[in-house]
């Protein structure tokens, strides 16, 4: 056989082998589980950490007051030394709405050896600490919420014994590069930590969606959340394998009535957003690049170049695996896309977007290299320091 051919079949093994082998990623049935009402519900401490959300917060600050939870809840939003007037504007729309408490704080600049983010969970984390919470909800300033949201959510982790339960947010698909990008972000994601592998007992895989994180306070204690994470750029993933660790009960799916509001219009934005944390994802470790490389180029790439070069070459056997393996390939990309209401006429665009991907992690990695590391609304998280114990 050809190299052509044997890149094709090799392409088409891997695409096998992800069809059956990699936990059904590619299915989009991982709701939240069966759950019943508690006979009493408990208390539950929100924290929403936020930095120049002023843009944010109009849409998903009234979806938290406006919560319908039976028990004692509590928001506690967390001004991460914002400069658009993100905390006056927090306390300007509980006064206008109503519905939960809210409490606005500041802890200022985080210390070193703390992500933004962290240091600002921290502090909500303590402000709670006073009102003794049996659950935390972790979520984004860019989450809005049914008004049913937080009861489904207590009643699902109550229910199934767990002591982490995570939502992957629905997020924004309305630009045309939001179509191309967004769904294969989820995707991908469900790739890594496949859903049915993270939620099944005695798993190994660990993964959570930090817009949507409820997890039971004593779990977080007893994983010395957030400090054991305090340097995480990836801190959902990292927050559920702490709490994985410690011998907690994680639970992961996808979301049906929690949305993300942020707006990605401009292949820029989505290129900031994936690329300032996906060198983080592997490790910064240059051989782990390579390998991520040459894995995307093989499994994506591979199917129509091969396709067409056996197409043009006369080589048959290179044309059928190339053009199995992308129709596997889209095949797979289909429920996602469904999950999303777009159009199925996306999915053999897939290879283009993963190019996308490939070029985006191999930018993240320049960008570490250069010293600029992963950026987030003017802070920059060049490489891991050490951090202090406390």
């Amino acid at each position: 056989m050809t190299a052509i051919v044997w890149i094709a079949v090799g392409s088409l093994a891997a695409w096998v082998w992800l069809l059956l082998g990699q936990g059904f990623f590619w299915r989009t049935d991982q709701r939240l589980p069966d759950r019943a009402a508690p006979g009493e519900w408990p208390s539950v401490a929100i924290i929403v950490p936020a930095r120049d959300e002023a843009d944010m917060l109009p849409v998903s600050l009234p979806s938290l007051l406006a919560q319908d939870y039976p028990g004692r809840a509590e928001i506690f939003l967390v001004d991460d030394c914002s400069k658009d007037g993100t905390g006056d504007l927090a306390r300007a729309l509980s006064v206008r709405y109503g519905g939960l408490p809210v409490t606005v704080a500041s802890p200022g600049e985080p210390r070193p050896g703390w992500t933004g983010k962290l240091w600002a969970v921290r502090h909500g984390m303590a402000l709670a600490r006073a009102r003794d919470p049996e659950y935390l909800l972790l979520t984004d300033a860019d989450i809005a919420h049914e008004p049913d949201s937080l009861r489904e959510l207590v009643a699902a982790a109550g229910s199934g014994g767990f002591d982490l339960v995570s939502q992957m947010a629905r997020l924004r698909v309305e630009s045309t590069w939001e179509r191309l990008v967004v769904p294969a972000f989820v995707y991908f994601f469900s790739q890594l930590y496949p859903f049915r592998w993270v939620n099944r007992a005695g798993a190994r895989t660990a993964a959570a969606a930090g817009g949507c994180v409820l997890v039971r306070t004593e779990a977080a204690v007893r994983a010395r959340v957030p400090e054991s994470i305090r340097q995480a750029v990836i801190d959902d993933v990292s927050l559920a394998r702490a709490v994985q660790r410690s011998g907690g009960r994680i639970w992961l799916g996808l979301a049906d009535r929690v949305d993300s509001v942020r707006p990605y219009p401009c292949l820029a934005d989505l290129w900031q957003m994936i690329s300032r944390s996906a060198y983080a994802q592997l490790r910064h470790s240059p051989l782990l690049l390579l390998g991520t490389v040459l894995g995307l180029a093989l499994v994506y790439l591979a199917p129509p170049v091969t396709l067409v070069a056996g197409l043009l070459g006369g080589d048959p056997a290179a044309a059928w695996a190339g053009g199995v393996a992308w129709g596997v390939m889209a095949g797979t990309y289909m429920p996602v896309l469904g999950y999303y209401r777009q159009s199925l006429w996306l999915a053999p665009l897939l290879p283009f977007t993963a190019l996308l991907y490939l070029l985006m992690t191999v930018d993240s990695a320049v960008q570490h290299y250069r010293g600029r590391g992963a950026a987030w609304k003017g802070r920059t998280y060049a490489r891991p320091e050490a951090a202090p114990d406390r």
